[in-house]
């Protein structure tokens, strides 16, 4: 409860808020952000000296339990409980708010300025207990799919494997998955998102597993890459070999304050020099947290500079059309010494 009051805090100071302002969001993860609200109805209304969390009656009594000492209010009429509630008339408004939501506060006589969301700098660099979460679902999501992989069969549907994953992650504590499990066989292990489907796993497939446990609102992002049923081609293991090379350079030149564009040339540069740049065909990582993508994103054209405590993804790929491909990701906190959070072994195992 203090850590949410404090991030009030430190959005009021950050968005340059006058004294006859309020700050206002629609946006969930930062509402749950600032007041531990998980619903999925809510807006948040900041100001100096109040602040309030409008949402429906569905969420009457958890609204009151998850958010001790704001004033709860429940009203599907948004604009209308602000003009009832707010003494104050003017407000700074989330950019990414829909025209529609800026028109009704309008209509009901608020004069609001859209502005840059105050809130996804401040997300960035986490504190002891959202690094705590994070460690839980990093570490439910390392023995999940340890034991996983340890049960593959050959002929095993990706679907089946999917849904036993994430079966483990409940058994071992997760509220739920941070997202729909990547697990793609053989040639779809070239397709960075595949979904899983009924292709069963061959002898001598490349398996990229992509998962994801989720605890108390916070995400895992890890990825392994096996090969089923026998011992891997010399192909595989190169592939393999400079993915680990680039992903060790990436994680080698996190720390507090550098770019993180620079990580993604650290990574970009190993995979560049052995020859497969065209076969690295999307960005080196990004921000884990209450979304499984935030900021910061590790990228070329990313102008975010990596603050201590940020915990990020470094997963560097190389997809070979028709053949398969490979990818190794970890998420990481940003420190010095970096912490990894997902720890499982990072070779080409087989399994089945």
């Amino acid at each position: 409860m203090s850590s949410h009051r404090e991030r009030r805090s430190d959005v009021l100071v950050r968005s340059e808020l006058g004294d006859d302002q309020v700050y206002l969001t629609t946006d969930l993860p930062s509402v749950e952000y600032l007041t531990g609200f998980t619903g999925s109805n809510a807006t948040l209304a900041l100001g100096w000296e109040r602040a309030l969390l409008i949402t429906d009656g569905r969420y009457q009594e958890q609204a009151t339990a998850q958010c001790p000492g704001l004033e709860v209010i429940i009203d599907r009429d948004i604009s209308a409980a602000l003009a009832s509630n707010l003494l104050l008339r003017e407000g700074i408004v989330d950019d990414r708010a829909s025209t529609s939501f800026i028109a009704h506060l309008q209509e009901a006589g608020f004069s609001v300025t859209p502005a840059p969301d105050p809130v996804a700098a401040l997300r960035m660099g986490k504190d002891a207990l959202e690094i705590g979460n994070l460690a839980r679902a990093c570490d439910i999501t390392a023995r999940a799919l340890a034991d996983t992989a340890a049960a593959i069969e050959i002929g095993q549907r990706e679907v089946e494997v999917a849904r036993r994953l994430e079966l483990r992650f409940a058994e071992l504590g997760a509220d739920d998955r941070a997202f729909p499990s990547i697990i793609a066989s053989g040639p779809n292990s070239a397709i960075p998102h595949h979904q899983p489907g009924d292709r069963k796993l061959a002898v001598g497939d490349l398996l990229v597993i992509d998962c994801g446990a989720k605890v108390n609102g916070y995400h895992a992002d890890m990825t392994r890459t096996f090969v089923v049923g026998a011992e891997p081609q010399p192909w595989q293991s190169e592939i393999h070999a400079c993915v680990a090379r680039a992903q060790q350079a990436g994680i080698d030149a996190l720390a507090p304050g550098i770019s993180a564009s620079a990580i993604d040339e650290a990574v970009r540069s190993v995979i560049d020099d052995a020859g497969f740049g065209e076969a690295f065909i999307h960005g080196t990582g990004h921000g884990v947290g209450l979304q499984i993508h935030e900021a910061p994103m590790l990228s070329r054209a990313s102008t975010a500079e990596l603050p201590e405590n940020a915990v990020v993804t470094v997963e560097p790929g190389i997809y070979l059309a028709g053949r398969g491909g490979v990818r190794i990701e970890d998420s990481i906190v940003v420190a010095d010494p970096v912490q990894v959070l997902t720890n499982l072994e990072r070779t080409l195992t087989r399994v089945g």
